[in-house]
C-alpha cells in the first residue's frame, strides 16, 4: 500500500520535513524557515554527561516541541500516540496509511538502512507514506534522499530503540484547520514566544547561557578528550551540515525573520533579520574552527572560538530582546 498522488515536502531538517509533509497532504504549504519559526524552534543546548562519549551541542528546542508549537499556532489538530507494543505500533500506523493518512514517526536513525554513516540519535523524524511486504516507504531530509525506503524490521528497531531522546514507538498525525490562522499574527506570536523562552532559560546549559557555558568549558573538553578528531569534527558536522540548515539552525531562523518582515512590514523583524545574518555567519565560522581543531589539534584555535561564542551569545540575547517587544 502506497499513497496515491503523494507529494513529499523537501527540507533539510528532519522534523520540519516530516511535519511539512503531513501538512502538505492537508493543503497547507509553508516554507521550511516559516515552519521552524512558527514552531518556536530556535534555542541552544550544551549537554555533557559521564555516560556520553563527548558533549552534545544542539541549536533547537527539544524534540517533539517543534511540531506541537506549529500545530498549536496554526490551529491544527495534532494527535500523538505511543505504545510499548511493537506489534500495535506497526498495526496502528499501517491502518492509518491504509486509510490514506501519512504518519510522522520518531526514530533512532542508527537502524535506518538508507543512512550511509549510521549513528545513534533517537530524536530523528520521518514520514511514513507506504509499505509492502518487506519495506517501508518514508520521506526524510533532502540530504538523505527525500523519498527513501528501509526494511520493516529496521523500521521496527528504529522506532523502539531506547536511550537519550527516545520515545515508545511515537507516531503522530495532523488534522485540518480548526479555524484558519492569520499568518501575520502567527509569526508575531511565535517570534515573541520563542524570544521569551530564549531569554529565560530554565538551566544554564540552555540558550545564551548555554553558549557561554560551552565557551567556558571548551578548554577542559579539549584537554580531557579521548579523541580530539572525533569530538570536534563530529560536532562541526552536527552544527553545520547534519540537518540544521547550516549555522546550527540560525540560517533557518534568519530566513524566517525575513519572511516575517515581508508579511508584516514590522521593522523589528527587518532589524532582527540583519542581526541574524551576522549571527549565522559567526556560527558557520565556529563550525569551521571546530573542524580545524579536530583536524589539526591546535590549542591556539580555542581562544578564537571562545571569542566568537561570547560574541554570538551577546548578539542573540540582544536580538531576542528586541523580538520580545513585538506587538
Amino acid at each position: 500500500m502506497v499513497l496515491d498522488k503523494f507529494s513529499p515536502f523537501v527540507g533539510v531538517h528532519c522534523e520540519t520535513t516530516t511535519t511539512g509533509t503531513l501538512l502538505k497532504q492537508i493543503g497547507i504549504e509553508l516554507s521550511e524557515p516559516l515552519l521552524f519559526g512558527i514552531g518556536e524552534g530556535l534555542s541552544f543546548i550544551f549537554w555533557n554527561m559521564k555516560s556520553m562519549d563527548f558533549p552534545f551541542i544542539g541549536g533547537r528546542i527539544k524534540p517533539d516541541g517543534l511540531t506541537e508549537n506549529i500545530t498549536k499556532n496554526l490551529n491544527l489538530k495534532l494527535e500523538i500516540r505511543e505504545t510499548t507494543s511493537k506489534q500495535k505500533a506497526w498495526s496502528s500506523v499501517r491502518d492509518l496509511v491504509d486509510s490514506g493518512i501519512p504518519v510522522g514517526l520518531k526514530l533512532d536513525c542508527f537502524h535506518l538502512e538508507y543512512f550511509s554513516k549510521p549513528f545513534h540519535f533517537a530524536g530523528h523524524y520521518a514520514a511514513l507514506y507506504g509499505y509492502d511486504e518487506t519495506n517501508a516507504y518514508l520521506v526524510d531530509t533532502k540530504q538523505q534522499g527525500t523519498k527513501v525506503q528501509t526494511s520493516l524490521k529496521s523500521l521496527e528497531l528504529a522506532r523502539s530503540e531506547k536511550g537519550a531522546m527516545a520515545s515508545k514507538n511515537l507516531f503522530y498525525t495532523i488534522g485540518p484547520w480548526k479555524k484558519q490562522a492569520n499568518l501575520e499574527k502567527v509569526v508575531i506570536l511565535a517570534a515573541k514566544n520563542n524570544a521569551r523562552e530564549y531569554l529565560n532559560p530554565p538551566i544554564t546549559n540552555v540558550s545564551y547561557k548555554g553558549i557561554r557555558k560551552l565557551a567556558s568549558y571548551l578548554e577542559k573538553w579539549f584537554l580531557t578528550s579521548k579523541d580530539i578528531q572525533r569530538d570536534f569534527e563530529t560536532t562541526a558536522l552536527m552544527m553545520e551540515k547534519a540537518g540544521t540548515g547550516g549555522a546550527i539552525f540560525r540560517n533557518l531562523y534568519r530566513d524566517f525573520l525575513l519572511e516575517s518582515y515581508e508579511l508584516t512590514k514590522d521593522p523589528i523583524f527587518k532589524n532582527s533579520f540583519l542581526q541574524f545574518k551576522e549571527i549565522a555567519d559567526h556560527w558557520t565560522k565556529i563550525a569551521s574552527l571546530f573542524d580545524s581543531l579536530g583536524k589539526r589539534g591546535e590549542k591556539l584555535l580555542l581562544s578564537e572560538i571562545k571569542v566568537l561564542l561570547h560574541s554570538v551569545a551577546d548578539l542573540e540575547y540582544n536580538t531576542m530582546k528586541e523580538l520580545s517587544k513585538l506587538k
